[in-house]
């Protein structure tokens, strides 16, 4: 998989017009807050899978602007273009890679990507759907339909609370949809237990190999509790959840409403690890992602890290360091760091 060698963007968040040459291991982007470093960042995830980490693609129009580009170009001299023109009638945001257009990235133009954000250090303490989404994420870079099944999912549940809303919705004009959500809501948690037990397998290692042996197994698991078909529990669940979910409003059962539980030894981590220790266990779930992309897909992922040296002591930034050191990565930070190859300053 060739390297990145350049990015470019035009009319992106505050940038009117900036290029900046990438470096085969470690690029440094510097600059004051609000100088548009994640910025930079947000479009180089843009170009590799897609769309933003960030927000919707009107969301990234500069200010007083009608569009924005995005050039990457590669070590192999292969290049593709991202625009965005709200503008359009159809194929608002188009993708010319090698000459070729299309109004989505294809999946073989995929390039799989580790991010790291501050957020992510409030992955324990955070809201279920934080720890839903970063399960996802990781499951959607290796299981090419997983991102698909998502979004079926979530069109058919929009539509089911939509209906609950409505006073004459019988339980029998409702089965259809409880059909669908049954479908491809035992595909998502099938995919999550599984995804679950392969980060368990290095979790603990990973954890003690920076930690030190804390005396405390940690470990993590998926929260679903159906176990054996579980398609038709789901149907079964939904539908004698009928009358409550009117009441309510919502669907109260599905993968929309599991979680991913930490435990140190037999107790919550998010109750009983230290901040330092969570900032471990963060950390330590970072290198397991890039580890399980590397290992299900062949390819090492480009490492995206913004400004999270900020938030990690001396003896985690080294650790951040030396653990990604066979990728390409690029940083944003504050101050330059001593490894960078490239250091580019906003």
């Amino acid at each position: 998989m060739a390297s990145l060698a350049k990015i470019a963007v035009q009319q992106v968040r505050c940038h009117e017009t900036y290029s900046l040459d990438l470096a085969p291991k470690t690029t440094v982007i510097t600059g004051r807050n609000g100088s548009g470093k994640t910025s930079l960042l947000e479009a180089v995830y843009i170009a590799l899978r897609g769309s933003s980490f960030r927000g919707s693609d009107e969301d990234i129009i500069k200010t007083d602007r009608s569009w924005w580009r995005i050039d990457m170009q590669f070590s192999d001299q292969s290049k593709r273009t991202i625009t965005y023109d709200p503008t359009r009638t159809s194929g608002k945001k188009q993708f010319v890679v090698d000459g070729v257009k299309n109004y989505r990235l294809l999946t073989k133009y995929k390039y799989p990507i580790v991010l790291f954000e501050p957020d992510d250090l409030r992955l324990l303490s955070g809201s279920p759907s934080r720890r839903r989404r970063f399960i996802d994420t990781m499951i959607a870079q290796i299981d090419t339909g997983y991102g698909t099944t998502l979004r079926k999912y979530e069109r058919a549940l929009k539509q089911r609370n939509s209906f609950l809303k409505q006073p004459n919705i019988s339980s029998d004009e409702m089965f259809a949809w409880d059909v669908m959500l049954s479908e491809y809501g035992a595909e998502i948690i099938e995919k999550r237990s599984m995804f679950a037990e392969k980060i368990n397998q290095y979790l603990d290692d990973n954890y003690r190999r920076i930690a030190g042996d804390s005396g405390q197994r940690m470990t993590i698991h998926y929260s679903h509790t159906l176990v054996g078909n579980i398609k038709q529990k789901l149907l079964s669940g939904l539908t004698s959840s009928y009358e409550r979910d009117r009441l309510l409003g919502y669907t109260s059962i599905g993968p929309h409403r599991d979680d991913l539980i930490f435990m140190y030894g037999d107790r919550l981590a998010s109750t009983v690890a230290s901040r330092g220790e969570i900032r471990t266990i963060v950390l330590s779930l970072k290198f397991i992602e890039a580890r399980v992309i590397e290992e299900s897909t062949g390819d090492k992922p480009v490492i995206l890290l913004d400004d999270v040296y900020s938030e990690l002591d001396e003896s985690r930034q080294q650790t951040l360091s030396t653990g990604f050191s066979d990728y390409q990565i690029i940083i944003t930070s504050a101050t330059n760091t001593s490894d960078a190859q490239l250091v580019a300053k906003l």
